[in-house]
Parts: structure tokens; C-alpha cells; sequence
């Protein structure tokens, strides 16, 4: 077992300061156990708190999967770090539609979420969660606060090296919070404590705060060769800047494609990593063992428990005349499903490897473009649908190279890790950067260089290149990966009729809607509570 996953179970047994999203109190106290000011006074628990931290992304809860949740009103498996950053950035897109009923998901498979919608308040729960976590970590690591506990000199080396890890897990969630909300309230660890209202900050200021954080912690980071697997190395953070200057047009009005392409070289120069030989073994059991995977979220299926991660991508594809147990699980779900826009991308699907489509013998899909579809009530989506309605998606499996299923005994649970960044994403970057500044050849390269791995040679090798050719290849490589929602804002298809999908929009064969759906709503909950905040415009 790698060392982040014996790490992550001293969650379990770690108490620190929690807070519920970030309106109004946050000076709260844990209901049990230790004080932070307990906590911090021993060096041996700055361990433990990074080990929390990290857990936050796996884990929705103290106990896992369920039974002591750590954000309250949304059922525990749903609120789930990397679950509801899915569904945010996968279901209201050409990749995936889910079946399931349950109050929010029509909503999001038909473009029609509201401040309440439960999936949008427990994104953003959940990144608000994170955040004052990180915070009251970064004060207590200071080199004042550690001279002042009396560390020795060892201690303090270690904990700045955590305090780097904790920053970068900070800027992580607010660029999820910029990305997806855009203007949201601000905290920090020089924010006073006590009851007050956050200031909002507005995107463009919170891009140049993430960025010039990334930059400060950039060399404090441990080379990806001399960390162990699981925390954040410093090609993590030059892999969230590479992605933060691909979008900086979105965020800030002003292209970075020249520092796009700078850290996109850093991470393929300096980080050693290379692509894997195998697709598939990116999104198996044992894809800890994999040379791509620059920064994973990481789940065991028996320390790490939960209802969400690779465990809802699993199972929850699962359905039909699917056999859980080839996928290393004991039971399906039966919920998402692909829809045929994306599928039909895929114009040569027995060639490359990429197609994880559900299979049985030779490669054939449930259902066709044309029908599928064609008998639902809009009103609750694809409940209605007969069970091999759709197109079944196996890109992700509890089984690893020998096959062998992961290590829950009744295989509940996945071993799987979740690939947040991986190299093919930085060569996708890389050439949808170097594109956009004129340099076709260096876009040439680096897709081809996917291209071969797809396809096992050379001979689907682009010789000219575009940037709809890029988007295509982003879909095709990094679906269900939690990139399609701002790779379609960016392309400027998202929200428009320049592609369309089933249910986009509330219609079967998709429509284009209003502009202010690039962006989520505030919930709610933290507009009543902070008259500081602004809601977004058209909610």
C-alpha cells in the first residue's frame, strides 16, 4: 500500500477546526474532541492535519463512507469531493447524462439548476469546507508559530514542507471555486477570527491570488521523485498554473497562452513523468503504479471508504447487461450513461483504445443515435428509459494489470485513484496553447504523440492541426476526468448551439441556453447569510 493511503486513515482519528461553508461565524470550534490550539502545540499533528486535508477530497465524512458526515443537509455519499466536482463539470455536457431521478439531477442533465439546486450547494460546501481547514494549518505552520512551540529546527523543516502542500490544496479549491462560481467570498489565514461577513472577490483578483500563491510555494514543493505518492509535488502546482493560464482568457479577459506553454514545458522538462503505455491502467486498481499521473486523488477500498470518487464513476455506470464483477465490483448502480454526440466522435471506435464503451465479445453500444432517446418524459430525464437505453461507459474499473479486484473484502469499494492532472492533459495544454500562439508544429507533436498511444502506431497521425481537432482530442482523452464544462466554455460551445446534445437545455435534441449558465450560482444559504456577496448575474 503506497504511504498516502496508510496516511489518509489517520483522518479518521484526527480532530481540527471545521467550518460550514463561510457565512458569517468562522471561528466554530470542533463539537468534539481537540481544540486546534491543542492540536498545533504537538509537531507530531501537523501530520495528521495534512493527512485531513488531503482526506477532504477523498472522504465526506469522520467515519466513511457514511454515519458522521462533515457537511450536513445533502445525503453523505452525494457531497463527496470529487462526486460533486463531476457532476458539475460532466453531467450538463455532451459526456454524460444520468438516469437517476433524485431531486437535482434532472436540473443539471437539462442546463436548468437554481441557487438551491443540492449539487450546487454541496460543490461549494465542500470547497468551504476545505478552505478554513487549510487556513488554520497555514498560521499555525508560520516559522513565528513553530519558533514559538518551541520546534526543533528537523520539526519545523518538515512542517513548512506541509505547509507548502497545504497552500497548494487552498489555491486547489479556490480555483475549483473560481472556475465554477466565479466571484466568491475570500478567507485566508490572516483573517481575523471571530463573527464577520467575507468579502467577495472577484475573479480576475482571485485568478492574480492563486496564481502569485502557486508561484510562492512553487519551489517549497519536493520534486515529484522525491515525494511519496499522493501529495502534492511541485509539478502538481505547475500543472494547476499551466491549466489556470489555459483559461486565463475566461477568467480574466486577458489570454496567457506563452505561460501556459512555460509551465506546461516545466512539468514535461523537470517532472519525470511519461505517458503510460496503456490507457486503460490509467483508471485501474493498481493506477498508483502509473509514470502519468502527476496528482491523484486517492482511494482504498479499505481505508478510504465512500459513496463517492472512483467508486461512484464505477458503479454507477454499471447497469444493464453489464457484469459488476469484470469491473472488480459486486454490484451496479445503473445510473450514467453517454450520450451519442459524444459517442459519435469516436468515428474509427474499434481502432482506438480510448472507446470504453460497454462491451460484450466484439465492441458494440445499447441503443443507437437516433432512438435512444426518443420516448422520455424531458420531466425526469432518462427514468423512464428502458434499462439498456443509452451508451454504457466503462472507462474506469476496480481491476488491476493481473487481474485482480481491489481490496474491499466484499468489493464494495474502489482502490481506484482519481488522475486530477495527468500528463496527456499538459500535452493537450501544451498544444492548444502553442496553436493558439502560432506554432502548429509543437501542437502537432504533442498530439500525436496521444494519437500513437490510441492507436498502437503512427497511422493516425494528424498533419495539420485546428483547435476544434484539439477539442475533439481533449474529449476523446480526458472524458468523465472532470474537464469537459471548461473545455466547452472555452471553445465557446458551452452554453451556445454550436453543439448540442441530448437534453441540453430541457429539449431532447439539445438547445442552446442563456450565457450566465457559464457560471453557477451562489447558493442561497450564503446570500442570506453575507450581505457582502452579490449573487451572479441571471439567478
Amino acid at each position: 500500500m503506497n504511504y498516502f493511503k496508510k496516511i489518509n486513515y489517520l483522518f479518521l482519528i484526527t480532530s481540527t477546526v471545521m467550518v460550514f461553508s463561510c457565512s458569517k461565524r468562522l471561528d466554530l470550534e470542533p463539537p468534539i474532541g481537540l481544540s486546534s490550539v491543542d492540536v498545533y502545540k504537538d509537531a507530531n499533528n501537523y501530520e495528521k492535519v495534512i493527512a485531513k486535508l488531503y482526506a477532504g477530497m477523498s472522504l465526506s465524512g469522520l467515519h466513511g463512507p457514511s454515519g458522521n458526515p462533515d457537511i450536513a443537509g445533502i445525503d453523505e455519499g452525494f457531497s463527496q469531493y470529487i462526486r460533486v466536482l463531476w457532476n458539475l463539470q460532466e453531467l450538463p455536457t455532451d459526456h454524460a447524462i444520468c438516469r437517476w431521478n433524485d431531486v437535482g439531477i434532472p436540473e443539471m442533465c437539462k442546463m436548468e439548476w437554481s441557487a438551491d439546486n443540492s449539487f450546487v450547494k454541496a460543490m461549494y460546501s465542500r470547497i468551504y469546507f476545505q478552505i478554513p481547514i487549510a487556513n488554520v494549518f497555514i498560521k499555525e505552520s508560520t516559522d513565528e508559530s513553530m519558533d514559538e512551540k518551541g520546534f526543533s529546527e528537523e520539526q519545523q523543516s518538515t512542517i513548512r514542507i506541509y505547509r507548502a502542500e497545504a497552500r497548494f490544496l487552498r489555491a486547489l479549491s479556490y480555483y475549483h471555486a473560481m472556475d465554477l462560481f466565479g466571484n466568491v467570498p475570500f478567507v485566508d489565514e490572516t483573517t481575523p477570527i471571530g463573527v464577520f461577513y467575507p468579502e467577495q472577490k472577484m475573479r480576475p483578483e482571485l485568478f492574480n491570488w492563486i496564481e502569485s500563491e502557486l508561484k510562492a510555494i512553487e519551489n517549497s514543493l519536493l520534486d515529484a521523485n522525491q515525494i511519496p505518492y499522493g501529495r502534492a509535488s511541485k509539478s502538481a502546482a505547475q500543472s494547476l498554473l499551466a491549466k489556470m493560464y489555459l483559461n486565463a482568457e475566461v477568467y480574466t479577459s486577458n489570454s496567457k497562452w506563452s505561460e501556459c506553454i512555460d509551465y506546461c514545458n516545466k512539468v514535461i522538462n523537470d517532472g519525470g513523468f511519461s505517458l503510460d503505455d496503456n490507457y486503460s491502467e490509467l483508471f485501474m486498481a493498481d493506477n498508483h503504479t502509473s509514470p502519468e499521473i502527476i496528482f491523484p486523488i486517492c482511494f482504498d477500498g479499505q481505508y478510504t471508504q465512500t459513496w463517492g470518487g472512483t467508486t461512484f464513476l464505477i458503479c454507477a455506470a454499471l447497469g444493464s447487461t453489464m457484469d459488476a464483477s469484470d469491473y472488480g465490483m459486486n454490484n451496479g448502480w445503473n445510473g450514467l450513461r453517454a450520450t451519442p454526440t459524444f459517442v459519435n466522435i469516436f468515428t474509427d471506435s474499434t481502432l482506438d483504445t480510448r472507446w470504453k464503451f460497454h462491451t460484450s465479445g466484439e465492441k458494440v453500444i445499447l441503443g443507437d443515435t437516433t432512438t435512444v432517446y426518443q420516448d422520455v418524459n424531458i420531466g425526469e430525464v432518462l427514468t423512464n428509459c428502458p434499462d439498456t437505453s443509452g451508451y454504457l461507459v466503462g472507462k474506469f474499473s476496480n481491476i488491476d494489470q493481473m487481474g485482480n479486484p481491489g481490496s474491499h473484502v466484499s468489493l464494495t469499494h474502489s482502490d481506484t485513484d482519481f488522475p486530477m492532472f495527468r500528463l496527456a492533459d499538459i500535452y493537450l495544454m501544451l498544444a492548444e496553447a502553442s496553436l493558439n500562439n502560432g506554432d502548429q508544429g509543437t501542437a502537432l507533436t504533442y498530439m500525436n504523440f496521444l494519437r500513437e498511444r490510441a492507436y498502437g502506431n503512427s497511422n493516425f497521425n494528424f498533419s495539420t492541426v485546428n483547435l476544434e481537432d484539439v477539442l475533439n482530442e481533449r474529449s476523446k482523452e480526458l472524458y468523465w476526468e472532470c474537464t469537459r464544462r471548461t473545455d466547452l466554455i472555452r471553445h465557446n460551445k458551452y452554453t451556445t448551439s454550436d453543439l448540442l446534445w441530448s437534453f441540453k437545455g430541457g429539449e431532447i435534441n439539445g438547445m442552446g441556453v442563456d450565457e450566465y449558465r457559464n457560471i453557477y450560482p451562489l447558493p442561497t444559504y450564503d446570500i442570506v447569510n453575507n450581505p457582502n456577496l452579490e449573487q451572479n448575474l441571471g439567478y
